[in-house]
């Protein structure tokens, strides 16, 4: 049998848009298990079952598999966070629901969380911006705590910045010295959030809920 013979026969058993789909899950998978300068077009073939045709047929090389990736990846993390807070009316409870949803992806695809959040760095400026982007979209929610606070003072318009970013630090760390366990984290990282907004009293109290 050829080798075109052997790849027709690999991959009828797929549609195109299934095999998209599995370059794209093996190229994180890959990217999170390697490092973004040691994965390779053929470490996400193995991964996949899939043979280089497949993956020439949808991408240029591997940076633009990883842009579109990285996309896919974002995409799917956001609408597990948006799925578990639907059923939640509160901010707090929102934001306590999309948390939670976070941390369990991280903790059962660890290697996917390390390919959007630990190895952004070496995939050039345009994932950056991506990511820039993403972080963005988190900062603008936790924002929303303002119109449910009845403080009096609220926090400067960098608050909503700084709870992001101290967020995505201690998950960054989590993920590149490769200690996976995400879930006990959500007290601290509502307390994080909440303290700004809502005050000590509030925290305390939010850290008490969530680590329940």
């Amino acid at each position: 049998m050829t080798g075109e013979g052997k790849e027709a026969g690999a991959t009828r058993d797929a549609s195109a848009p299934q095999r998209r789909e599995r370059i794209l899950n093996g190229m994180l998978e890959a990217v999170g298990a390697e490092g973004y300068e040691a994965a390779s077009v053929r470490a996400v073939l193995e991964r996949t079952g899939l043979y280089r045709q497949a993956f020439y047929d949808n991408f240029s090389d591997k940076d633009a598999c990883y842009r579109e990736a990285f996309d896919a990846g974002v995409e799917r993390v956001e609408g597990l966070m948006v799925i578990a807070a639907a059923e939640e009316e509160s901010w707090q409870g929102q934001l306590r629901a999309g948390l939670e949803a976070l941390l369990e992806f991280l903790e059962s695809e660890p290697d996917i969380g390390r390919a959007l959040i630990v190895e952004v760095h070496s995939a050039g400026p345009e994932v950056l911006a991506k990511r820039a982007e993403a972080m963005k979209r988190a900062e603008d929610f936790i924002d929303l705590a303002r119109s449910e606070s009845q403080m009096s003072e609220m926090p400067p318009p960098i608050a909503s910045q700084g709870i992001v970013a101290g967020i995505h630090s201690v998950l960054h760390m989590r993920l590149s010295s490769r200690t996976e366990s995400f879930r006990e984290l959500l007290p601290e990282f509502m307390y994080l959030a909440m303290l700004s907004y809502f005050g000590a009293e509030a925290a305390s109290a939010e850290l008490q809920i969530a680590g329940a």
